[in-house]
């Protein structure tokens, strides 16, 4: 005997939501975007032809099908007519797989996906799951949709162009010094710019037609012979000065596309070719990418900003920036690791943001072994004498101040350095050990104490319960967020090209790993 098995039967219920389970993903998505408020959705309304598809319906079904690790635009037109919870948000709709990839890249969804993480985190305060005590930070490297192979190097775009510029010069002298040209009227005598060498192709397709007229005027032979070779050199030299003038454009235009950056895929010109930890040797491969930067707290990710370069240091002003214009006020305590650690970056949370900067510096670990703690040819190890503003060599030498010195770094930012130098390192048996000077020259020791203030502020704050309690949760925090972007979304890649569309894609991600987390706890 069986169950009871016809297929021309209606079988109830017809209502989708019945099926799914109390705690289904779906509804938690549905609550998400429903709390988005209206005005947010104006930008979408279109008073000319068809009917567009809902934005809230656009977006829950994204939302939903990036927390099943489904990225592709045709997978997700596929699950509209699959799953039943994606079923239930579309509400038998099925919009195209075009209509969705269409979508997504929209520079309006921007700000409802900006709307997500702000009503997500109102959510979690609501409930209690984080405390805004502190805010985590870390960065993690997304490879792009680019091919790796297609990479532009901006040295050898310097390379090419320092010689293009070294043989148009040669060449207009060589046009002068056999008078087939005039001297023109130039901006600048390093190079000629793109309009001077247009100039310079008029000039000498001049002569060439010349002597193209001359040629078929004349019917001596040997005239015509003679006449063809004065026409040579003319004709070399337009064709090189045609090929200088698309050259000159394209390099251009490279550096219009690097900006600050030192590479750009072909592929995709906003993304930077970058170091990836992806293999399982962890030697890492050079790859287009870009630099992810999320903020956490609970191991849930509350904003996240893009950034073209690949070191962290330059992108936590421009990310705290954009925490606090886009997404919530600062908490009390920023809490960052090493690679953040920077004078300028100190000097920003502290002095600027009034916060409690939780953010170690390169020699922090290494400052606590005992090997650096007892090398007397260390400078953090000689004794100093405040009054005389001296130090004391291993040698028993005096190192006195000299001079005043300031730095100043690409982003413009500036550093005071005390230069000291020892009174006399002739003779000393321990110069072998204690500098790299050249015979004849004392060490010198140049003394941040800017940067030491910092130093020992972030040492005090980090000896204390509380603030060391905070920062030992960085790890347990924001590291996990990226082991389940990658590994249980599967999110290594993304599927769009273009800053403002991969921003985009990356909100979506990480807006569907807090949905999955929040999903399991609730």
């Amino acid at each position: 005997m069986f169950k009871n098995y016809n297929m021309n039967q209606i079988v109830l219920p017809l209502d989708l939501e019945v099926k799914l389970l109390s705690n289904d993903i779906a509804f938690h998505v549905h609550h998400l975007v429903e709390s988005i408020p209206q005005e947010a959705f104006e930008p979408f309304l279109r008073n000319e032809g068809c009917p567009a598809y809902h934005p809230r319906m656009m977006l829950k079904i994204i939302l939903c099908a990036y927390s099943q690790s489904v990225f592709s635009g045709r997978k997700i037109e596929a699950l509209l007519k699959d799953s039943i919870r994606m079923m239930w948000l579309a509400q038998g709709y099925e919009p195209s797989y075009r209509t969705i990839n269409r979508f997504r890249v929209q520079s309006e969804v921007k700000e409802l996906i900006r709307q997500c993480f702000v009503q997500f985190r109102c959510q979690l305060i609501e409930e209690k799951l984080i405390d805004q005590e502190a805010v985590f930070i870390d960065g993690t490297k997304i490879e792009a949709n680019a091919n790796k192979f297609t990479f532009v190097w901006k040295k050898s775009i310097e390379k090419y162009h320092i010689g293009l510029i070294e043989k148009s010069n040669e060449l207009y002298d060589e046009l002068l010094e056999k008078e087939i040209i005039p001297e023109i009227k130039r901006e600048s005598e390093e190079q000629l710019s793109l309009e001077e060498l247009a100039q310079l192709v008029k000039k000498v397709d001049d002569v060439v037609t010349e002597y193209d007229k001359r040629i078929g005027d004349s019917s001596d032979v040997e005239e015509r012979k003679v006449l063809r070779s004065k026409r040579k050199f003319p004709k070399q030299a337009r064709k090189q000065l045609m090929d200088y003038i698309v050259r000159k454009q394209n390099y251009q235009r490279d550096f219009e596309i690097f900006g600050e950056r030192n590479s750009y895929s072909k592929t995709d010109h906003d993304a930077t070719f970058m170091r990836m930890k992806d293999d399982y040797m962890k030697n890492g491969q050079l790859k287009a990418g870009y630099n992810v930067q999320v903020a956490t707290e609970g191991q849930y990710a509350l904003a996240y900003s893009l950034f073209p370069n690949p070191t962290d240091t330059r992108t936590l002003i421009p990310f705290l920036d954009t925490i606090e214009e886009d997404y919530f006020k600062l908490p009390k305590h920023i809490v960052a690791d090493a690679g953040y650690g920077s004078e300028q970056n100190y000097d920003d949370v502290m002095s600027n943001r009034k916060r409690e900067a939780l953010i170690t510096y390169g020699m922090y670990l290494k400052e606590q072994k005992k090997k650096y703690k007892q090398n007397e040819f260390n400078p953090d190890n000689w004794h100093y004498d405040e009054d005389n503003d001296t130090y004391t060599c291993p040698n028993q030498q005096s190192v006195v101040f000299k001079y005043y010195s300031v730095r100043t770094d690409k982003t413009g930012f500036k550093r005071e350095f005390k230069i000291y130098e020892c009174e006399d390192c002739s003779g000393c048996p321990f110069r072998s050990s204690c500098t790299k000077a050249k015979e004849g020259n004392n060490r010198k020791l140049m003394v941040n104490e800017k940067w030491e203030q910092q130093k020992e502020y972030v040492r005090a704050k980090l000896s204390e319960e509380k603030t060391s309690s905070i920062y030992r949760k960085r790890k347990i925090d924001v590291e996990p967020v990226f082991g389940f972007l990658k590994a249980n979304l599967r999110f290594t890649r993304f599927s769009v090209r273009g800053k403002s569309k991969v921003e985009n894609e990356m909100g979506i991600a990480l807006m569907a790993v807090n949905l999955r987390k929040f999903t399991a706890i609730s």
